[in-house]
Parts: C-alpha cells; structure tokens; sequence
C-alpha cells in the first residue's frame, strides 16, 4: 500500500503559496507513516501533472485530493485511467466556510455525480460535521478524513505561566471575516488593561480574504490606547511561524467556524494555549469561549496565563484527536 496526498501547488504559477493546505498534507503524511501507513505528499499543478505522476509511480495504491480544485470532466477521467487507484476528494473546510468558495460548492456537487458513477472514487471531508450534514443533506455518504497533528513523540516545551510586564497575544491566520479577528483584538486589549500590563498584539499580514478592512478596523482601536501596538508578523515558512508561535503567551483563535485549526495545534506543541471557540471541537472544554462575547474570551484567556496544567491539557486533547483521526483513515484505507 502506498498512500499520496496531493495539493493544489499555487505557487508555481501566481506567486502564491496556500501554506495551510500544503502543511496540513504534510502533518497528515507524518502521522499516517509512523502509524506505519506509507504517506507521500505530492504539490500538483493541475489534474494531467497528478495523470503524470500516477503513471511514474504505478505502486501508488490511494489518492486523496486536498479540497476540491480539479474540474469534474478531469476527476471521472482519473477515476477511468487508474481503475486500481482509490481516489478521494477531501473537502477542507465545515459548511460555515463555503460562503467563501463558490467555486468549491459547485466542484463538491460534481464530485457527489462522480462518486454515484465510479466504484473508486471517493467523497470526504475534514470535518465529522460537515461529512455527516452532506450525507444526510444530499443522500450520498462522505468519508470522515481529519486533518491529523505531528507531535514529536509527545514532547512539549515546558512554559511558566505569565508574569512578566509585557503581554504577547497571537491572532494568527488569513484576515477573513469567518476568523473573528476583531473580537480576538478586543480581548487581548481587556487582558492587558485588567492586567495592568502592556501588550503586543501579533497579527498575519498580506492575506486579505474578503476582509480589507479587518485590519483597519483592529488599528483603529489600538490608536485609543497608550499601552498596545499591533506586530504584523506576515507570510513565513511553517518552521519561522512555529518560531513566532512560541514567543506567544496566549494565542486566540475564535473563529466562526472551522474544521480543524493548525495554529492551535502550532501553539499546543508549543506549549502556549489558545481561547478557542466551539468550533474548534478537539480542544479542551475550558479552552473555550463563546464567539460574541468578547468579555468571556478575556476571561478566558486571562485564566490560561496563568494555568501551568493549561498547555499539558491541549497536549493531551490534540493526542486524543490524533488518536481518533488515525482510525477513521485506517477505515477509509482498508487496514
């Protein structure tokens, strides 16, 4: 058996680069090896780049496509030309996040059409929620394929709780409306006033998705006060955003919806602990904090400074989901 997980490489042609997707193959691929499942990760360009590589690598046994990018006609042409290869499409996303990929909508519903006509190809999503509303929405099964986390043997950096003069709060990710960053702004502004201390608000820069005035709005309130400034940390690798990830005290991440969230999975092997919302199902209960309630998501947050059992929770929690996720894609692999 030999397992691919491929991923629409934007880079190659426009300059761009969909880290998220790619670091999450590449998490998958770690997890799925050591769980001694044969895991490669594949950058494709198009649907006859993947046509090229699966007949470079005949031993290729399943394919699992990161979001739905390739046309309907190219996906049942694959389905035809590799009948031996078990092909899936694995929605990246729950349902919140659709209202931003009409694109994405329209190749799901082809895909369910190729799916009904093929016997090895595959609908499935990364989200239970979202597998399990399409299923019984549109009566066609979707397979449950988790984003899976990394985790060096367990190891966590061992991190006092905070007690210094200076608050470092990280709100990473793409500047959407759907990431609720406005609210993580205000509420790190809270901490640092009940506090008394001054704050460092870290932000990502360069990735306005539907939200150009995001970013405004959050310096705008800052420019109220005396005591916090806004560090636009950018675009970086995986390995440099780990980095900054680990200088954090706190990270919020209290989005509207999600399916899984790296970057609290960044912080818990960090060991920095995130106010997240209930979207973000994997973390422990007390982590959480209603979306629009952003005196909760202080309140929150301040009780995780200065937790020392905090991180060690969310290590434990992302284990348990690592745990779960490897059966259900043994289930979809056969083993």
């Amino acid at each position: 058996m030999r397992v691919v997980i491929c991923y629409k490489n934007f880079s190659a042609n426009r300059n761009i680069s969909h880290i998220g997707l790619g670091v999450a193959a590449l998490n998958n691929s770690k997890c799925l090896t050591r769980a001694g499942l044969i895991t490669d990760v594949w950058p494709t360009v198009d649907a006859a780049d993947l046509r090229r590589q699966l007949k470079a690598n005949p031993d290729v046994t399943h394919v699992v496509i990161s979001a739905p990018w390739i046309p309907t006609l190219e996906l049942q042409k694959l389905t035809t030309e590799f009948p031996r290869v078990r092909l899936a499409m694995n929605c990246h996303s729950n349902v919140g996040f659709l209202q931003a990929d009409a694109n994405g909508v329209r190749l799901f519903g082809g895909a369910m059409e190729v799916q009904r006509g093929s016997a090895n190809f595959h609908l499935a999503g990364n989200s239970r929620k979202f597998a399990d509303w399409a299923g019984e929405t549109f009566g066609s099964p979707v397979t449950y394929l988790p984003n899976l986390y990394f985790l060096e043997d367990g190891i966590q950096p061992r991190r006092p709780p905070f007690h210094g003069d200076l608050l470092r709060v990280g709100a990473f990710g793409a500047t959407r409306p759907l990431k609720n960053l406005m609210s993580a702004a205000g509420a790190a502004l809270t901490i640092s006033r009940v506090l008394g201390v001054d704050l460092e608000l870290w932000i990502n820069s360069g990735r306005d998705e539907g939200g150009g005035g995001i970013l405004r709005a959050i310096e705008e309130m800052y420019a109220i006060t005396r005591h916090a400034t806004i560090v636009k940390a950018g675009w970086s690798s995986w390995h440099d955003h780990r980095k900054t990830v680990a200088r954090m005290n706190l990270l919020i991440n209290c989005s509207y919806t999600e399916s899984f969230n790296m970057v609290t999975a960044d912080g818990v092997a960090e060991g920095v602990p995130s106010v997240v919302s209930d979207a973000i199902y994997w973390a422990p209960e007390y982590w959480r904090a209603p979306v629009d309630d952003v005196l909760r998501i202080a309140r929150v947050g301040r009780h995780l400074l200065f937790d020392p059992l905090a991180p060690r929770d969310g290590l434990q929690a992302l284990m348990k989901h690592n745990e779960e996720g490897i059966g259900a894609w043994k289930g979809f692999l056969g083993t």
